[in-house]
């Protein structure tokens, strides 16, 4: 995805001063019927911003200033709004927009898309119809691509560029080399592609799946963008790292959403494998993520949230990814559940308190970003919506049913070879990750090492 810093108060003022003229949202995250409401609120508050299923308008995409892949995100909220709500009212939308945008390929590369579209992207839409499968969805017609195989298709697509020639692997940030980025291997990618491949893992039992998760996570820790760096029990997830220079020098920002795709992805492996490094992995994980919350209590994306940080386009709906993988993984860990409510009740009330935005004289409830605010901060767009709308819904999580397995019950129709164009199938490794896999990436973990402690000498001398 693409940094992209135009104002876009302009292109939204006349779609904002549409929303309905109702009262600033009410919320008791402890009432099933109040979260549902808000998150209803929030949702038909989204959706102002979408014209794609009215004439002229293109399925599937949002108006500027927003980029392809943030729809992909949005799609894939309102189906956590059907499954948490039990709320039918998008799901007509949700398909023909899931459908329209497939490719021919069927993996979500559209040939308009090609400018703007990185594997961090594409990722969005593969987590969308993973989404659907688990949560049964309504199948499309039977003579369209259904959820699992796109999925599967996305999955695949990505595997193929898993690049060796430099950095002993890894996912690059940008698919195509004219792109700005194609040298950068980023978390989000890498966490996106090990993901999506562990709930493919759970879907279908397909143990390459699993082997593939296990070798990207040894890639992310071997080039340290999974390392606590010695400060404690957790593991903070760093984004990226250049391989112009063999992937030695780390960008130590740390995302919101990127932890959240690791968190979930532990939780999803721990309960299929029963592996204890799962666990260890999981508890990990959140015992770093107390720097996503404010004062220990709001969801806040601190990169650019914190004192003289601004927040880009991309940036604002980062949290809700972090709330939806929180609240999907407590159906994984039902531990958990216990752990996060505080969270979500304590970050849902503040975020409610946003939602009072007056547009266009307007007395209306559009969502703003800040919830460490206690009132609106005159910000409003997409992301803003979304993550209000994702934290609502985390205080309903446990009256979902859990997400399905082809073993439990699990309707999607799958193709494995979706996605490979002329490859056959699923990509290497076939086998468990070897001692000598494991190896190469701790001789990258060492350059990396001395790298970082050189930074360190440098900055205090």
């Amino acid at each position: 995805m693409r940094i992209r810093l135009r104002d876009c108060a302009l292109a939204t003022t006349a779609i904002l001063s549409s929303l309905r003229h109702v009262a600033a949202i009410s919320l008791d995250p402890t009432d099933p019927d109040s979260v549902k409401s808000a998150a209803s609120t929030a949702a038909h508050s989204m959706m102002q911003w979408y014209g794609g299923n009215l004439t002229g308008g293109t399925p599937g995409l949002l108006g500027g200033p927003y980029y392809w892949w943030e729809a992909g995100a949005m799609w894939g909220a309102l189906i956590d709004y059907w499954y948490y709500t039990g709320d039918d009212t998008y799901n007509d939308v949700v398909t023909q927009a899931l459908q329209f945008q497939v490719s021919p390929t069927k993996d979500y590369m559209p040939a308009n898309q090609t400018t703007d579209e990185g594997n961090d992207d594409q990722i969005f839409w593969g987590f969308a119809v993973m989404t659907a499968a688990e949560y049964k969805f309504p199948n499309p017609p039977a003579d369209q691509p259904q959820w699992l195989a796109l999925a599967q298709g996305v999955w695949n697509s990505q595997q193929a560029r898993w690049d060796t020639s430099t950095c002993n692997g890894g996912l690059r940030w940008q698919i195509f080399t004219f792109d700005t980025g194609y040298t950068y291997k980023n978390s989000p990618s890498n966490a996106g592609f090990i993901n999506l491949g562990a709930r493919l893992y759970a879907y279908t039992g397909n143990q390459t799946y699993a082997n593939w998760v296990n070798r990207a996570w040894d890639w992310m820790e071997g080039v340290l963008l999974i390392s606590n760096f010695g400060e404690g029990p957790g593991y903070g997830i760093y984004d990226g790292v250049y391989d112009t220079n063999n992937c030695t020098t780390i960008t130590f920002l740390q995302w919101t959403y990127s932890a959240g795709m690791l968190l979930n992805t532990a939780a999803v492996m721990y309960n299929i494998t029963g592996d204890p490094i799962w666990e260890t992995r999981l508890y990990g994980i959140w015992n770093s993520s107390n720097i996503f919350f404010y004062n220990n209590t709001i969801l806040w994306e601190q990169a650019c949230e914190r004192p003289g940080g601004v927040c880009d386009l991309n940036e604002l709906s980062f949290k809700s990814y972090f709330a939806r993988y929180m609240a999907a993984s407590t159906k994984w860990v039902p531990a958990l559940l216990d752990i996060f409510t505080p969270f979500f009740q304590s970050s849902a009330t503040a975020a409610a308190a946003q939602c009072v935005g007056t547009i266009a004289g307007l007395y209306g409830n559009a969502c703003g970003f800040s919830w460490t605010n206690g009132t609106w901060d005159g910000t409003y767009g997409v992301g803003q919506q979304l993550d209000a709308m994702q934290i609502f819904m985390a205080n309903i999580v446990q009256d979902a049913r859990s997400p399905v397995t082809r073993k439990t019950g699990g309707t999607s129709t799958g193709d494995p070879s979706a996605g490979t164009s002329s490859n056959t199938g699923i990509g290497a490794p076939t086998t468990p990750i070897t001692t000598a896999s494991r190896a190469g990436a701790g001789i990258l973990t060492a350059f990396v090492v001395v790298s970082w402690l050189g930074a360190i000498w440098w900055m205090y001398v």
